[in-house]
């Protein structure tokens, strides 16, 4: 296996510079779908792409439950949609997105690459997915779509996300994601001086939701933030509307409930006769449900053998809000963890570490081709 993993290292470094330098924001992956099924396609693989813009490549029968499945997200936080930037600087290879999540979708490509020259066949049934719609507002739009599509046949998940070194995600962090739009008369800066302003009323807003008292509960964490702001029309207007995109996350559904009940308290008493407030829900994800904890165990300690087998070390397990979430919401084992090490995630100066991609994929294939082909 490492024979092979040193043998395709450039082929896999050079396959994610060309699939990092094409735009993918969430619900825009298109280019990114169309290189991916046209490079599978290429070498004869089966694929098919939903309506969700998934990209899945099975290895199981119409009649088969018990599937597997293994997914990283083809989409990035970033909304561009000219071609990224993409440079090698030392062992570092820098690109909006590289990591979170380009290199985790090269990884499946090479383990499929891997099946294909070895000839391997599964023994179990297996279903990989280039899923779209894990970011942001994307609202785990793709993970949603093959949980629907495969309802009661899938029956465990894992999620190639973030860095390998964080360990193992293994609780779901749920969110609301909140659009408030406040609405005033406005006018003139001078002519109309005194009338509301509806930017000064959203102020005031913003101020109130930072002065929340959090829910405690126990093995509980609630946290929340005020992301964007804006409105108004000119420096001599009175704003006539603002907006603002407010969300809270928290690893307790019903910590969930009582921020949604808080936040809608607050706007009841900012509702007046000066300023009008509309909200809307632009995104949701949920906690985790009732999972069986004995499967749950056994996902957990399979990924955790593969990633000790290679690294020395014993993951940690973490919380966080990933494609995983769905699953674990409908009861299905699932969990997240990466296949490369880097910094930056989120940001334009993002970058992963060139040498971490062959840990990485060896973890990938011990946990995918020992578990599943032969």
């Amino acid at each position: 296996m490492n024979n092979w993993i040193a043998s395709h290292f450039d082929e896999q470094l050079e396959l994610l510079k060309a699939l990092a330098f094409i735009p993918a924001p969430s619900g825009d992956e298109d280019r990114r779908v169309e290189f991916i099924t046209e490079w599978l396609l290429a070498r004869g693989f089966e694929c098919r792409v939903d309506e969700a813009k998934n990209v899945i490549i099975p290895f199981f029968d119409e009649a088969d439950d018990r599937i597997t499945c293994y997914t990283a997200h083809t989409d990035i936080v970033f909304p561009d949609t000219e071609p990224l930037p993409v440079r090698s600087e030392g062992s570092r290879l820098y690109a909006p997105g590289v990591g979170d999540d380009t290199a985790n979708v090269v990884a499946i490509l090479m383990m499929l690459e891997y099946i294909r020259e070895k000839g391997l066949k599964p023994r179990s049934p297996v279903m990989f997915v280039l899923n779209s719609c894990e970011e942001g507002l994307g609202n785990l739009k793709g993970i949603r779509q093959i949980m629907k599509d495969h309802s009661g046949r899938i029956e465990q998940v894992v999620s190639f996300d973030c860095n390998l070194s964080s360990g193992i995600c293994a609780k779901a962090v749920g969110s609301e994601r909140w659009r408030v739009t406040a609405r005033t008369v406005g006018g003139h800066s001078f002519g109309a001086f005194g009338n509301p302003n509806a930017i000064h009323h959203m102020a005031k807003l913003v101020a109130r939701l930072y002065e929340h008292v959090l829910p405690h509960r126990e093995g509980s964490i609630t946290t929340y933030n005020v992301g964007t702001i804006s409105g108004g029309t000119s420096v001599n207007t009175i704003a006539q509307s603002c907006e603002l995109l407010y969300e809270y996350r928290s690893n307790d559904g019903a910590s969930l409930a009582y921020m949604r009940e808080s936040l809608n308290r607050l706007l009841s008493q900012a509702n007046c006769s000066e300023a009008q407030f509309d909200v809307e829900l632009i995104g949701e994800r949920p906690c985790g449900g009732e999972v069986d904890e004995a499967a749950f165990a056994a996902l957990i300690s399979r990924c955790s053998d593969a990633i000790c087998a290679v690294t020395g070390e014993t993951p940690q397990l973490y919380m966080a809000s990933t494609d995983a979430n769905i699953p674990l919401s409908l009861g299905v084992p699932a969990v997240t963890f990466g296949l490369l090490n880097g910094g930056g995630a989120h940001t334009r100066e993002e970058w992963l570490d060139i040498p971490s991609l062959k840990v990485g994929l060896e973890v990938g294939l011990r946990l995918v081709i020992g578990g599943h082909f032969e």
